[in-house]
């Protein structure tokens, strides 16, 4: 089973531009119920080499809805119904369901489409400005974490990307593009059935 690092993640000291950003977040959390984008991710083993390139398309409704779709170079989705996320493989006629205080739990997911005391979650830092981007640092506090850390990047037009690093040395960078807050979704996009004839596998 292929899991994107995704489908989805700032400590307040410092400076009044650190503040601002981290505010940014804060805003986005408190203030962004629905959002959708369309996204490019690259996932670099420990030596920054390349090992995958992916695009695809991400919509959230808080709390704990999120859809995840994959288009390139396989077909993937996941979806956060809200109670359970539904990882489902094309090529693989697979699914993974979990119960989403175990899938979501400290992940960029929680970030993006947790509820509004995600922020507790995380130890956060500042991180120096680079590509543009003004960068905040989130280490899970949950030592159980898959992930080791979290970077979240904000542009003048609000959150632009995602660096993501697991225990293992890879990094997982997502650029986000035509980022849309608030639109109106239909319930539908955070509801998933199994296809017919799909192996279903989880809690």
């Amino acid at each position: 089973m292929r899991f994107p690092l995704a489908v989805t993640a700032l400590c307040l000291l410092a400076t009044l531009a650190d503040a601002a950003t981290l505010d940014r977040l804060r805003a986005f959390v408190h203030e962004t119920q629905t959002a959708r984008a369309t996204f490019t991710q690259t996932v670099y083993d420990k030596t920054g080499r390349v090992k995958q390139h992916a695009s695809g398309e991400f919509a959230i409704g808080r709390p704990g809805k999120f859809r995840w779709s994959v288009d390139k170079p396989y077909k993937q989705l996941l979806v956060g119904d809200g109670e359970r996320v539904w990882i489902y493989d094309a090529d693989l006629n697979q699914v993974v369901k979990r119960r989403n205080d175990k899938a979501l739990g400290t992940t960029p997911a929680a970030l993006l489409a947790g509820k509004d005391d995600v922020e507790q979650a995380f130890d956060w830092r500042d991180l120096p400005p680079t590509d543009g981007l003004d960068w905040l640092g989130a280490t899970p506090k949950d030592k159980e974490s898959s992930f080791s850390d979290i970077r979240l990047g904000f542009d003048a037009s609000g959150l632009a990307a995602l660096e993501i690093f697991d225990n293992f040395g890879q990094r997982t960078s997502i650029r986000l593009a035509h980022l849309e807050r608030n639109p109106k979704l239909p319930p539908e996009l955070f509801k998933f059935a199994p296809p017919k004839g799909a192996d279903v596998v989880g809690d």
